[in-house]
């Protein structure tokens, strides 16, 4: 049996006014840019990168199942190996096309989320808690840039009841043009903090970049907003500027629309009472961490917004997980005992950082144990990078963090001032820590690693695991 078509190649044909090279057999289920990753009836979209060009495994992409390959220029090669649609300049505007096309004829109600911290464990918090009320279509991963944006759209299923978009930037200018595409009926901003600084004069400049999420939101649309930045009212200014139906608070601020009454901060888990828009809410989540608490709340704030069952979205946050590099616990047997491995090493800024510390500091290692802290670089913070690392002191001491082992020539700032009992090992970067790393774990410790993805705190994850076998995930 046929599966159902995500595109038919005349909706195709309207949206991006290609020309269809051969004919299309398969039902085309899915679109995808990774040619490593086709599957039966995809369509493989030939995207340029720094790197590769797409249109260079169009042939072999069609051949592993493809359903069409999206081109802007043809040749004998791919027309023998299947259907292919032919579109003027560059298939990234085609995949735009694709993904205009897609938000025009849905009937989900649509939220868009950006903020200097916690997009993606929002986004994710969102996927699950709206997926209790309705089908619910979310980016995959952090697709959040000019490519991932219009590529989640384009994938967005016709009966989606809800769609959960991420959008990221870098600099002033990028949120204005995805948004537009996106058009969400509920924005959230989770908060303004110093990530990407190096390429901002100011916050003000990044909370500015933010806001312009509020230019996308449809008419009568609301926009969501931590109450606990002290950017809020530049950031509702901006809202109500850009003609929102309301704005709708969020944290532990005494004045926010949902707030906050009581928190339980577990190893594992937050137990939560919130007042959401006049509504008392106890709820279990399924993250650590008062940072994953306070954007639950702007979780149920959007499940009310759009529709959604308040109760039912609250349930289901007890199912959250961390996303892969954002927490990700897992115990990992060591010797005769176990160590707990806290997975950070997605990326990093300053707030990112002082959060994961938090959660190393809540974890309560045995006796023996010890909290140990694996730091590398947290990049694109400009002049104030120096200072920014050296503060990391003070939310380590707070954790009550045994050991730190840093990587990398921004977290010798911090490295310089922690007492040289509390050292572990320093290196310029990542890989030079590992042999150290290994070597100087034992039974009962807790490690958290943590850095920007230039930092390449990841193989380090993956070596810890390699060494000592998964016992269970903490999930």
């Amino acid at each position: 049996m046929m599966a159902e078509a995500l595109w038919t190649i005349d909706e195709l044909l309207a949206a991006t006014g290609g020309r269809l090279h051969g004919s299309v057999t398969k039902s085309l289920t899915a679109v995808t840019i990774d040619s490593r990753a086709v599957g039966q009836g995809d369509i493989f979209v030939a995207i340029k990168g720094e790197k590769h060009d797409g249109h260079d495994f169009v042939a072999s992409a069609l051949k592993a199942g493809a359903g069409l390959g999206l081109v802007s220029r043809v040749t004998p090669e791919m027309l023998a190996a299947g259907p292919v649609l032919e579109v003027e300049d560059d298939p990234l505007r085609g995949l735009e096309a694709m993904g205009l096309a897609a938000r025009a004829r849905s009937e989900a109600q649509i939220v868009a989320v950006t903020g200097s911290v916690g997009k993606t464990s929002t986004k994710e918090m969102l996927r699950t808690a709206l997926s209790a009320s309705g089908e619910t279509h979310a980016s995959a991963a952090s697709f959040n840039n000019h490519w991932g944006v219009p590529l989640t759209l384009a994938r967005m299923p016709r009966s989606a009841a809800f769609g959960v978009f991420e959008i990221g930037m870098n600099h002033t200018g990028e949120i204005t043009p995805l948004v537009s595409m996106v058009r969400p009926h509920v924005a959230i901003i989770t908060t303004i903090a110093a990530s990407h600084l190096g390429n901002f004069a100011s916050l003000d400049e990044i909370a500015d970049a933010k806001a312009e999420i509020f230019s996308g939101i449809v008419p009568l649309g609301s926009a969501v907003i931590s109450r606990d930045t002290p950017y809020f009212e530049r950031l509702a200014a901006a809202a109500w500027a850009a003609g929102v139906r309301s704005v709708v608070s969020f944290g532990k601020h005494p004045n926010a629309d949902v707030r906050m009454e009581r928190v339980a901060l577990l190893p594992d888990c937050c137990c939560i009472t919130a007042d959401v828009m006049g509504e008392t809410v106890t709820y279990r989540l399924g993250l650590p961490g008062e940072h994953m608490a306070v954007n639950s709340l702007a979780v149920l704030a959007t499940a009310k917004l759009t529709g959604a069952d308040l109760a039912r979205a609250a349930l289901a946050l007890a199912k959250a997980a961390p996303a892969k590099g954002r927490g990700v616990r897992e115990r990992l047997s060591i010797g005769d005992g176990e160590l707990l491995l806290i997975d950070e090493s997605y990326n990093a800024n300053p707030a990112s950082v002082a959060a994961a510390l938090g959660l190393l500091g809540a974890a309560q290692p045995p006796r023996g144990g010890r909290r140990i802290a694996v730091l590398g670089d947290m990049l694109e913070l400009g002049e104030h990078s120096p200072e920014l690392h050296a503060g990391l002191l003070e939310p380590m001491d707070a954790a009550k963090v045994d050991v730190l082992y840093a990587a990398g020539p921004l977290m010798a700032n911090l490295w310089s001032r922690v007492a040289e009992s509390r050292r572990g090992a320093y290196a310029e970067n990542s890989e030079g820590l590992r042999e150290q790393l290994l070597k100087g774990l034992r039974p009962g410790d807790v490690v958290m690693i943590k850095g920007s993805l230039g930092s390449r705190m990841g193989p380090l994850v993956e070596a810890i695991r390699a060494a000592h076998p998964p016992l269970a995930k903490e999930t």
